[in-house]
């Protein structure tokens, strides 16, 4: 509705999931698309991978709640042009429509400052989140074990066989430093509590 309300900008479609949003995409050829991270089934990251494979010319911009830090560079390496959040004010998200469309990259300030110094300083690792190490199908997983689903539930969603997400349970396990599954889960259901969108 914001957008619409904008004169030089164009709603051609909508959607509230990643199966109907590809399906308008290849129908309506939009220049721009505005997606969340968190979607039912496959998230926006998966999503935008689809549509930059179809489109590499297709400017994706990601709005979301989700922390910038864990989840802006991701979708950028996943083809997206851009990383708004969702608690910025309605002229950030114009300012960075405008930028994506004429071919930039956007994020916050905060978030390029601290990307150069990590490239100057070459920071250490060890001060990020355990979950960078995760791949993103592996963080996507890890998320619907937060939400409380179980491997063929997760398998299901996601369209992957059950084995697949044995392997990344695996994975995820080992990349975090856990004992168990058991431990795995514990921390997914505590970590999804606390980033939860209000």
């Amino acid at each position: 509705m914001l957008l619409q309300e904008q004169k030089d900008f164009e709603v051609c479609g909508e959607a509230d999931e990643a199966q109907s949003a590809l399906a308008a995409f290849r129908n309506f050829h939009p220049h721009l698309v505005v997606t969340d991270i968190s979607l039912p089934g496959i998230d926006g990251i998966e999503l935008t991978k689809m549509m930059v494979s179809e489109r590499p010319d297709i400017a994706v911009l990601i709005f979301s709640m989700h922390d910038e830090s864990l989840y802006a560079l991701r979708a950028l390496r996943a083809g997206a042009k851009g990383y708004v959040r969702k608690d910025q004010p309605l002229p950030v998200l114009l300012d960075a429509i405008h930028k994506v469309l004429d071919h930039g990259i956007y994020v916050s300030q905060q978030l390029s400052d601290r990307l150069i110094f990590q490239a100057i300083q070459a920071e250490d690792r060890g001060t990020q989140s355990p979950l960078h190490r995760l791949s993103d199908r592996e963080l996507e997983v890890f998320q619907w074990l937060g939400k409380g689903l179980g491997t063929r539930e997760i398998a299901d969603t996601l369209n992957l066989s059950v084995k697949t997400v044995e392997t990344h349970r695996a994975h995820i396990k080992e990349k975090l430093g856990m004992k168990n599954s058991n431990e795995t889960v514990r921390f997914a259901l505590e970590w999804q509590m606390h980033v939860r969108e209000p």
